[in-house]
């Protein structure tokens, strides 16, 4: 049943099957906002390795606000996570709800609000960084804290440099000639391909994401983001639906 399998996506018991087809759906929501946020504000907030480069060349350059851009930005992705992980944490100890529940919500909220106000957050800017870019940059800390935490750190959805490296490692492994396989199994390579497919799907629902982020941006505006928030309630709220076996 749909809410059978929505509630399974997040459980508190795990399998890798939901904790790929979570990671693509959640991947395809950072796709979205990180190509439909750069259209709305001229910034990407799901990479923070953009962000320290940055503060780094403004910093010689003697661009002193864009440097403090930077680091709010930083600091705004890591409170995002850190918060992620205080409501997870918190749920686990001390209530029989699910655990992942609370910072699903939050982020739809949170979406809502970039959806229904974010043409106002964007003339209230903070040294040269309109609130709308503070506000990505704490969801996708916030998800990707969650992902992080969900699949014991295999899957990474905001970013795809990692994705790309270990795709481009596996399939080193994948094309490599074992000549000597028989007589030295220690030396054996072997492509791990349930974690290439798995990558490659990320790779392919960020890329798609950012497609209908930025075709929503660009036709509708900031409220393309709404459809993407009533998805994280669904999807929340599946397990309080979830029928008793």
């Amino acid at each position: 049943m749909p809410i059978s399998y929505l509630a399974s996506l997040t459980s508190a018991e795990r399998t890798a099957r939901a904790n790929m087809h979570l990671g693509a759906s959640l991947a395809f929501n950072a796709g979205a906002l990180n190509a439909g946020g750069f259209l709305a504000i001229g910034q990407y907030t799901s990479h923070m390795t953009g962000m320290v480069s940055s503060a780094a060349d403004n910093l010689i350059l003697g661009d002193f606000p864009l440097v403090a851009t930077a680091f709010l930005s930083l600091v705004s992705f890591a409170c995002g996570a850190a918060s992620s992980a205080v409501m997870i944490n918190y749920s686990k100890r001390n209530t029989d709800r699910n655990p992942y529940t609370p910072p699903l919500l939050l982020e739809a909220f949170l979406l809502l609000i970039f959806g229904l106000m974010g043409a106002n957050l964007r003339k209230h800017e903070l040294i040269d960084m309109s609130l709308t870019a503070v506000l990505l940059c704490y969801v996708m800390g916030l998800q990707n804290a969650l992902v992080t935490k969900i699949s014991n750190a295999e899957i990474r959805t905001t970013h795809v440099t990692g994705l790309v490296t270990d795709i481009g490692i596996e399939l080193g492994k994948l094309f490599y000639w074992n000549r000597h396989s028989a007589d030295r199994r220690d030396l054996f390579v072997a492509a791990n391909r349930r974690k290439l497919k798995v990558h490659l799907l990320l790779v392919a629902s960020f890329f798609c994401g950012g497609v209908l982020g930025a075709f929503g941006f660009k036709y509708v505006g900031f409220s393309a983001t709404i459809p993407l928030a009533i998805g994280m309630v669904i999807l929340s709220s599946a397990p309080m639906f979830k029928p008793d076996r």
